[in-house]
């Protein structure tokens, strides 16, 4: 009967600990090194790059045409955020003719990690609590330079500046 529930136990705190592992993930494009290295400057085209690597993960709307291939590794703990910790950005440039004219590789060495304030984007201007947005307007209709009919504007706004 000791044995026996040295197994249970022993169960439970393994059941428990494989829950604690970790989550790995694969987003975007599958990449194939021997197919990413093949892609040559004035030799491919948008065509044999499509052949090649498939459809782009996404294509610049604007400027030059570009296609974007992109593909993240992430990891995720119990009850915690998924962390990126592989990021491959394949950007290849045509030229007007639909001609290959650069191939840039980038990784997480371009990724800008932000750290948010408290949940509250800082802006520039007067700090105004709820209430003094809630009643800060009282007092301003009709008083000299608030702007009224008269044309009498000072250029002030709602946060005083």
């Amino acid at each position: 009967m000791k044995a026996f529930s040295r197994v249970v136990i022993g169960a439970a705190v393994l059941a428990a600990l494989a829950g604690c592992s970790s989550i790995r993930d694969h987003r975007g494009y599958l990449v194939d090194p021997a197919l990413t290295d093949s892609i040559q400057p004035g030799i491919d085209n948008k065509l044999s790059v499509e052949k090649s690597l498939g459809r782009p993960t996404f294509v610049a709307q604007f400027g030059e045409p570009v296609w974007y291939y992109v593909a993240i590794d992430t990891h995720q703990a119990a009850f915690a955020r998924p962390r990126t910790y592989k990021q491959i950005v394949m950007k290849v440039a045509f030229d007007p003719a639909g001609n290959v004219r650069n191939v840039e590789r980038t990784g997480l060495d371009q990724v800008v990690r932000l750290d948010p304030d408290h949940h509250v984007t800082p802006t520039l201007g007067a700090h105004r609590g709820f209430l003094e947005d809630l009643f800060g307007n009282i007092g301003t209709v009709g008083a000299p330079g608030a702007g009224g009919p008269n044309g009498d504007n000072t250029g002030r706004g709602p946060n005083g500046s």
